[in-house]
């Protein structure tokens, strides 16, 4: 699931327990073939029909709504399967687009449970870290719905010790592949499939910088859920005015960034301070702890610079750090003033961090979603 549309499902909920209104949260739980959205996909709808969060395209959502309402009105949670294959979905005017299964799983959300699923959700957005959330629903009627969360180490459950044990062990092994999976468990004599959902941490960018290039690129990193940090040495560019939606703005000279903004081996830096001495102190600091990617504005020329004085001072760099520093940073999109060149970056960067090439989607021969993550059988 999609950060951000987590934080904004927690935001609706929020305001609408509020307003006193009752909701229920909607989640794609499994895909068969193709689809828009992949199982992790949330929305949720309140009582007066307003929707937070997408399960499709757009083509799901209006039956959806109704289905959610109905969830609401008998209090039991409800899986509803959409095959957009069949002729059911051209009789309910449906037109998926797509050629799969989608199973939605409907939950009413007790308010009063501290362990509801949006409660859950907070959880994992409070923490900032990796988490795993365990989504229990089978094709019968019994659909238990989401029942467990593994975060911080810490288990989250009223699920019975059998099969909160018998899930660790999957969970394990899941959260060790930072990958999703699915298990099928006997509960009340019904075999359900659970849905042992991989939800990672938001990205967190270092920028070293605070021009006005920069802006575009902190705002890009917004819309996506990204936490933005920038710094720079001087007052007068590192203000939070300049960068609303930044999380932090830090005047900070770059050989003290680290000791103000706490990083690890995820942590995505991007030297763009337009002064060679700054990103190069810095970059000798980066480069002697873990990290997940370093960005470098500028031709290759200032690149081999920076490396050959790393070098000079005696920090010599390894092939897989090697292969983490991208200067210039950015996809080859054509890109010239620096909305365009934020765009390049941040693609990129999403690529990398995807194991992706970034090149076209035409050229892809195989499926554009992994599905090698498939029900137990």
């Amino acid at each position: 699931m999609i950060m951000k549309e987590l934080n904004e499902i927690i935001k609706a909920y929020g305001k609408a327990i509020l307003q006193n209104k009752q909701v229920a949260l909607v989640t794609v739980v499994r895909v068969d073939g193709s689809s828009y959205r992949r199982p992790g996909a949330r929305m949720l709808v309140t009582d007066d029909g307003k929707i937070t969060g997408a399960i499709s395209g757009g083509c799901l959502e209006g039956d959806a709504l109704q289905k959610a309402l109905f969830a609401m009105a008998t209090g039991e949670n409800k899986l509803i399967s959409y095959d957009s294959a069949g002729e059911d979905d051209i009789q309910y005017g449906l037109h998926l687009g797509c050629n799969g299964v989608v199973h939605i799983l409907f939950e009413p959300i007790k308010k009063d449970d501290q362990q509801n699923p949006v409660e859950l959700l907070r959880l994992i957005s409070n923490a900032g870290e990796d988490a795993m959330l365990v989504t229990l629903f089978s094709m019968k009627k019994i659909q238990p719905g989401t029942s467990l969360l593994y975060l911080k180490n810490v288990i989250h459950s009223n699920l019975t010790k059998p099969l909160k044990d018998l899930l660790t062990e999957q969970i394990n092994t899941a959260y060790a592949k930072k990958q999703s999976s699915f298990l099928d468990v006997d509960i009340e004599q019904t075999t359900c499939t659970a849905f042992i959902e991989y939800i990672e941490r938001p990205v967190s960018l270092v920028i070293a910088g605070a021009g006005n290039d920069i802006q575009p690129l902190v705002e890009m990193a917004a819309t996506l859920g990204w936490l933005a940090n920038v710094v720079d040495g001087r007052p007068n560019y590192a203000t939070p005015e300049r960068f609303p939606n930044a999380s932090k703005v830090i005047c900070s000279r770059s050989a003290d960034i680290l000791t103000k903004i706490k990083t690890d081996n995820q942590t995505v830096f991007l030297l763009m301070s337009h002064n060679y001495n700054y990103d190069l102190v810095f970059l000798s600091h980066i480069v002697q702890q873990e990290f997940g990617y370093i960005g470098l504005l500028g031709p290759a020329q200032k690149r081999d610079r920076m490396l050959s004085d790393l070098n000079d001072q005696g920090i010599q760099l390894n092939e897989e750090q090697l292969s983490k520093i991208h200067g210039p940073a950015g996809l080859d999109i054509g890109a010239e003033n620096s909305t365009e060149i934020a765009l390049s970056i941040i693609s990129e960067v999403k690529a990398f961090l995807a194991g992706k090439s970034g090149s076209p989607l035409k050229l892809k021969k195989e499926a554009i979603h992994n599905r090698a993550i498939s029900p137990a059988s």
